[in-house]
């Protein structure tokens, strides 16, 4: 057994710690280096770059809350594309919903084959799903070049670093509002902003330009260390944010979901941000 450390607050001077009982792959890809290790607290873990990913352990937080929220705030999304998520956990939980089109764009193939071996149970069987596209190429190439439409799209990138990095750029938020309908809502990770403020006001100022209705929620993810971690939301249809507890229940028990995380009151109360974090919106600070 071994202590292995996450590399991504080394300059903060923290860091998180996992103990490694057997480690199951690893490779560098043309992208990243991949590696897949049995863990003591938190079963088998996905690293990227030495930065934790996902476990099993804790993956529903995350995967219930990307998705579930942008999901049932619309109510009707029927076609939704995933940019990363090569665990396959976005994937599974949109296709507990009846959707008619899942498409998946990653951009390393391998993630997605190494996921399907050592981490079945986030994928859950999705990729084999007649309803899902999975398509191994670059997001941000994808969005500028598709003409096609979505009620939806869910960012699950990658920190702004290496691979991911140009997942949080305005051109891609530009081409990402394009494809939305007019009803439709984007939703992107945006760090833990204990450590990662930046992710917050960068964010805000980048998709301002684009969305008349941008803001954050949050979710609690224990291996996402620094407390909060929020999620970046979008949309040019008014009031999608301000759907009722109500509604959501309604709509909750319709798509027959169970969740571990995720309720109709966890999806309003996440919308209600620490004065921490409304600090690092750009309108709070000077609206440029």
């Amino acid at each position: 057994m071994t202590w292995v450390a996450e590399t991504l607050y080394d300059e903060q001077g923290f860091e998180q710690r996992l103990l490694v009982t057997r480690e199951l792959h690893r490779e560098k890809t043309d992208f990243q280096e991949i590696v897949v290790a049995e863990t003591k607290g938190f079963g088998r873990t996905l690293f990227l770059d030495g930065v934790v990913q996902t476990t099993e352990r804790d993956e529903f937080v995350y995967h219930e809350m990307i998705t579930h929220v942008p999901m049932l705030a619309h109510g009707d999304a029927n076609r939704v594309l995933i940019i990363g998520g090569g665990d396959g956990g976005v994937l599974r939980e949109v296709l507990r919903h009846p959707v008619e089109k899942a498409v998946m764009v990653e951009i390393d193939g391998r993630v997605v084959e190494e996921c399907r071996k050592f981490l079945p149970s986030l994928s859950d069987g999705a990729f084999d799903d007649p309803r899902a596209e999975l398509i191994i190429a670059d997001g941000i190439k994808y969005v500028a070049e598709s003409s096609d439409s979505f009620d939806a799209i869910i960012v699950d990138s990658t920190d702004p670093m290496g691979p991911g990095e140009v997942l949080f750029t305005e051109a891609f938020y530009a081409d990402c509002c394009r494809l939305l309908g007019d009803g439709g809502v984007l939703v992107t990770q945006c760090g833990v902003p204990f450590f990662q403020s930046s992710e917050v006001t960068d964010s805000y100022r980048r998709l301002r330009p684009y969305f008349s209705d941008v803001g954050f929620y949050l979710a609690v993810v224990p291996t996402y260390v620094g407390g909060h971690m929020t999620l970046g939301w979008a949309s040019n249809a008014a009031g999608l944010r301000q759907v009722s507890v109500d509604v959501l229940s309604k709509r909750f028990a319709a798509a027959g979901l169970q969740c571990r995380y995720y309720s109709p009151a966890m999806h309003s109360a996440a919308f209600t941000l620490p004065p921490f974090i409304t600090s690092l919106i750009p309108e709070q600070l000077d609206d440029r």
